[in-house]
C-alpha cells in the first residue's frame, strides 16, 4: 500500500513541477520584454520650451514607399523634408510613426530621428531630407500615411 501512495505522490508532483517550470519560463520571456528596450517605454514629452518652438517645425514633402529587401522583408519608407523656420539651433529631433489598422487600432508605434548626430543638427532656416525605415509594420496595417508626431527636440 505504501507503494500505491508514492505513485499517487509522484503522479501529482510531475505537474505541479511542469506548472513551476513554465511560470519560471513565463516570468523570465516577460522580464526580457519589459527590460530589453526601456528607452521604448519611456513616456516622451515636450518639453515647454520645445512645445512653445513647434509651430517653427515643418514637415514638408512627406511621402511613403514600400518595398523588398534582400531578405524578403517588406520595408515601408517613409522620406519627406523637415524644416526650421525658427531662431534656435537644434540638434535633434524625434518623431513618433503611429501605424493604425482598418479599425484604427494600433499595429506598431514607432520613435524615429529625423535629425541628429547622423544628420547633422538643423540650423535656423533650413531644410534637410530624411528618411524613416520601418521593417516590423503588421500585415494587418491599413495602408495609410501612419500618424507623424514630433515627440521631441534638443537645441545646440
Amino acid at each position: 500500500m505504501a507503494s500505491r501512495d508514492n505513485k499517487k505522490a509522484s503522479w501529482i508532483g510531475v505537474p505541479l513541477y511542469v506548472g513551476i517550470a513554465v511560470a519560471l519560463i513565463a516570468g523570465l520571456v516577460y522580464a526580457y520584454v519589459q527590460l530589453a528596450n526601456p528607452a521604448a517605454r519611456e513616456v516622451i514629452a515636450l518639453t515647454p520650451e520645445a512645445k512653445a518652438y513647434l509651430p517653427n517645425l515643418k514637415l514638408s514633402g512627406v511621402d511613403m514607399k514600400a518595398h523588398d529587401s534582400y531578405l524578403g522583408q517588406r520595408i515601408i519608407d517613409i522620406t519627406g523634408n523637415i524644416t526650421n523656420n525658427g531662431t534656435q539651433a537644434i540638434t535633434s529631433i524625434a518623431v513618433i510613426c503611429v501605424f493604425f489598422d482598418s479599425n484604427s487600432l494600433v499595429v506598431l508605434r514607432e520613435r524615429s530621428n529625423v535629425v541628429g548626430l547622423k544628420q547633422g543638427g538643423l540650423k535656423p532656416g533650413e531644410t534637410k531630407a530624411f528618411r524613416m525605415p520601418f521593417d516590423g509594420v503588421s500585415e494587418n496595417w491599413n495602408k495609410e500615411m501612419p500618424s507623424l508626431v514630433i515627440a521631441s527636440i534638443q537645441f545646440s
